[in-house]
């Protein structure tokens, strides 16, 4: 990934938590409860990273119904939970691999998965 395709991701990010937060704010939230809730901005440029990389291998909706369903809570939830979170580990391993500068934010991502 070029410097300036980074570069650009963090300033989408920026934005977006800025703007997350003050909404958030705005509707009456306490600012530090909000403030600790939010995805900090290169956690937004991994899940962009990730959310794009399933689009390119025609994985998104997939992935996307398999989460809603693991969240449903019906008798495949945990199987669509740990097939989800898999998937997800992988994927954000490759972007840290490719883009050592989002490793931290990676892994703090990877710490809500469960992935034997």
């Amino acid at each position: 990934m070029s410097t300036e395709r980074l570069i650009k991701l963090r300033a989408d990010a920026r934005l977006e938590r800025i703007t997350t937060l003050e909404s958030r704010v705005r509707a009456g939230e306490d600012p530090a409860t909000a403030y600790a809730e939010t995805p900090e901005i290169d956690d937004l440029v991994v899940l962009t990273l990730r959310d794009e990389m399933l689009e390119e291998r025609d994985q998104l909706a997939e992935f996307g119904l398999a989460r809603l369903a693991a969240r449903a809570g019906g008798p495949d939830a945990a199987e669509h939970q740990r097939n989800t979170d898999r998937v997800e580990f992988e994927l954000l391993r490759e972007i840290a691999a490719e883009v050592p500068e989002l490793t931290v934010a990676v892994w703090r991502l990877s710490d809500r998965l469960q992935v034997d």
